[in-house]
């Protein structure tokens, strides 16, 4: 389990039609909360979609909620990009998950022969070809080159390729970047440890500390692309991707940005990120059996499975997304963030900080809990994190019947600080092709885990509004 900083409760997204003027008619929506203990939301009916900030359920009762009607308000997703252990197309990404496939499998980019873990969802094979240049993509780490490649290739799907007439009619100072990561360029920092110890300063290479910050991956993509809008980075561990999801809309919601590049990167499936969290006893140690190692719900779970990648989303203003005519796949209905303010790494068991952050996100986005019928899971396979995240899910969705949970964590693994960006585009092919992807490895669930986990097989879902 990550950090206490209590992430954004995931986007919660619907279906857009865009051939109909604002406001448009229903539409399928994927709702972001940012909540306490790393949940994830749920799905509703299709409408506007927004990420919702933390509300009262004092606050909900009093009032039904109300979504944003004003164009220059609400907030669209209308591209798409990964780096995943699947590949680094969304559609094959998403296949792969519909057929219940494992990315996991034994660690071989360095020795881990003597570590009690020794697998992970390693990315193999990845290529920047037509991304990065060959000079500069030897330099970066893996956290950069992950963000860079996942924020071109969403700008793709976004309609707004680079040298494209539509890219050169967006106005950059409106154009922002806030892809965050958990734990930065940590083979950089790792490899300037080691030459300073062993060769002593002068070896420490000039990019050191650019390339091992966490704002470098927004910033690099900023300049590759000319964004001069909003440029930062979050780092608040699982929740990382949520939150700058949830601060990427407030900036259009606010009038600063037409467009912004959301989303998380991470790249630590090194000597030193697999040795800190083994030090945390967090991970799963099934090396006989690495593909059924990360269980969610699971009796015989025993610890999360290391994940690398990154996924990127290209939201705008429902206004500037309709003037450009841009494909428009979701809608963001709203979102929030909190802090459960219990432990560094142990949830609260009843799961409080999540379900207060999921109220919130509910109201901000203007969503009942009946409309969410479908909630990709934070699900990290951990003994204490699912139960208690089940706990918060179910104080809030009072009636599991119609509800789909599941959790892709089954197949890639926790991607950390991109685990978020991840699951948001799982959510968003959900949504699209009303197919839910299986929740692998679930060979004799819990029984207090009372959700249809989706278990092992994919289903055909008609999602109404997501988390």
């Amino acid at each position: 389990h990550q950090s206490r900083d209590r992430a954004p409760s995931p986007p919660r997204f619907h279906r857009h039609h865009p051939a109909r003027p604002p406001p448009p008619p229903a539409m399928q929506s994927l709702l972001v909360p940012t909540a306490a203990a790393c949940a994830a939301p749920s799905a509703s009916r299709p409408r506007p979609a927004r990420v919702s900030v933390r509300a009262s359920a004092s606050a909900a009762a009093a009032a039904p909620p109300r979504r944003e009607t004003d164009p220059k308000k609400r907030v669209v997703i209308t591209g798409m990009g990964l780096v995943s252990v699947f590949g680094n197309d969304v559609d094959a990404y998403y296949d792969r998950l519909l057929a219940g496939e494992s990315g996991v499998g034994p660690i071989d980019r360095f020795d881990a022969s003597k570590f009690p873990t020794r697998f992970a969802g390693q990315i193999r094979g990845f290529s920047s070809e037509g991304y990065i240049d060959g000079k500069n993509d030897r330099r970066l780490d893996d956290c950069l080159r992950y963000c860079i490649v996942s924020g071109k290739k969403a700008l793709e799907s976004a309609g707004l390729a680079l040298g494209s007439d539509a890219m050169a009619k967006i106005d950059k100072a409106r154009a922002g970047v806030l892809v965050g990561t958990g734990m930065g360029g940590l083979q950089v920092f790792s490899d300037g440890v080691q030459n300073l110890l062993e060769k002593g300063y002068r070896k420490i290479t000039p990019f050191f500390i650019p390339y091992a910050i966490t704002n470098m991956g927004s910033a690099l993509l900023g300049m590759d692309i000319g964004f001069m809008g909003p440029n930062y980075s979050i780092s608040t561990a699982c929740a990382t991707s949520n939150y700058c999801f949830y601060a990427a809309a407030n900036h259009i919601r606010k009038g600063e940005a037409d467009v912004m590049i959301a989303g998380g990167t991470e790249a630590a499936i090194i000597p030193i990120g697999v040795g800190g969290f083994v030090a945390c006893r967090a991970l799963s140690q099934r090396n006989d059996d690495p593909k059924t190692a990360s269980r969610p719900w699971d009796k015989e779970r025993d610890g999360f499975v290391m994940g690398e990648g990154a996924g990127v989303l290209v939201m705008e203003s429902l206004e500037h997304a309709m003037k450009r005519g841009a494909p428009i796949v979701a809608e963001y209905l709203g979102g929030a963030v909190n802090c459960d303010a219990y432990h560094m790494t142990d949830p609260r068991a009843d799961g409080l900080g999540v379900s207060s952050c999921i109220r919130q996100s509910l109201q901000d986005a203007g969503v009942a809990p009946e409309e969410v019928n479908y909630i990709n899971a934070h699900a990290t396979s951990t003994l204490a994190g699912d139960l208690a995240e089940m706990n918060a899910i179910k104080q809030v969705f009072k009636d599991p019947s119609g509800i789909k949970v599941n959790a892709t964590k089954s197949m890639i693994g926790h991607c950390l600080g991109a685990a978020g960006g991840l699951e948001a585009i799982a959510t968003i092919k959900a949504i699209n092709t009303g197919l839910v992807h299986p929740s692998i490895n679930q060979f004799d669930r819990e029984p207090a885990v009372e959700f249809d986990t989706v278990p092992n097989v994919k289903v055909e879902h008609e999602i109404n509004v997501g988390e």
